[in-house]
């Protein structure tokens, strides 16, 4: 598995240690990240992350800035992005179950770094359950 990541100064330390986590997963992270703190415009950072799991580089991706707002909209701009802004591991696992979300949105200055780490756990065991909630997948997409 492949997860693109991006985050823009608000999110580093979250970025570096959900990047930790994944890879003692054996997960390939492609880091699309600012490693500092110094203020940058997530749009740069949350792009390439769409992008990568837009074209299938990645199988998801993890996008993480101060509110997950800014983050999530521009993530959600791609064609084929379902990227969810999610605050507990309910909304979590429902963005999965419920509109098979491939991109996570983390609001670093609303959640800890121990929660941000149990999202994406819950993000990556999830499965999309399909069935009723795949015919409203399918109106997502404006084409």
């Amino acid at each position: 598995m492949t997860i693109a990541i991006g985050n823009d100064h608000a999110g580093t330390t979250y970025k570096n240690e959900v990047v930790t986590y994944l890879e003692k997963q054996g997960i390939k992270v492609i880091n699309h990240g600012t490693n500092s703190d110094d203020s940058v415009d997530y749009p740069d950072f949350v792009h390439p992350v769409a992008s990568d799991v837009s074209n299938k580089k990645a199988d998801f991706g993890i996008i993480i800035c101060g509110s997950g707002n800014g983050a999530n909209m521009t993530a959600n701009k791609h064609q084929d992005i379902r990227s969810a802004l999610c605050w507990n591991k309910e909304i979590v696992a429902l963005a999965r179950q419920h509109n098979n979300a491939n991109v996570l949105s983390i609001p670093a200055r609303f959640v800890s770094e121990n929660q941000a780490i149990d999202f994406v756990k819950v993000f990556l065991e999830t499965d999309f359950e399909g069935g009723r909630h795949q015919n409203r997948v399918d109106k997502i997409a404006c084409q």
